[in-house]
């Protein structure tokens, strides 16, 4: 599936206060950086996930956010650090802006 170009635009625009929005190319999706920090990835599906640690676990999961998963060839499962966005972002700046700021401070919690 190729990016979303307007939802890249969507993005850039919601979290203009926190930097600049700059991708890089990831396995058919992408790494979203705000001022070159990760805090978002956006899947080869175009699933749009939020970056996510110990600190913020508790607000995605009163949000109902899921954790990336995904399943190896010999079946084993494992998972990431995202967050799936909440579909309020989607069409809320607020909420855009909420969810990327808690993004960003985990990748800035994160160790280097």
């Amino acid at each position: 599936m190729a990016i979303d170009q307007g939802l890249i635009d969507w993005i850039a625009e919601c979290t203009a206060p926190l930097g600049t929005l700059t991708k890089r190319a990831m396995m058919g999706g992408a790494t979203l950086y705000l001022d070159g920090q990760v805090f978002a990835i956006l899947t080869s599906d175009g699933v749009l996930r939020f970056k996510a640690d110990a600190v913020s676990d508790s607000v995605w999961d009163a949000q109902g956010a899921d954790r990336f998963t995904f399943t190896f060839d010999d079946g084993r499962v494992s998972s990431m650090n995202y967050r799936r966005a909440p579909e309020d972002v989607f069409d809320d700046p607020d909420a855009m802006l909420r969810c990327a700021r808690l993004g960003l401070e985990a990748g800035l919690r994160a160790p280097k």
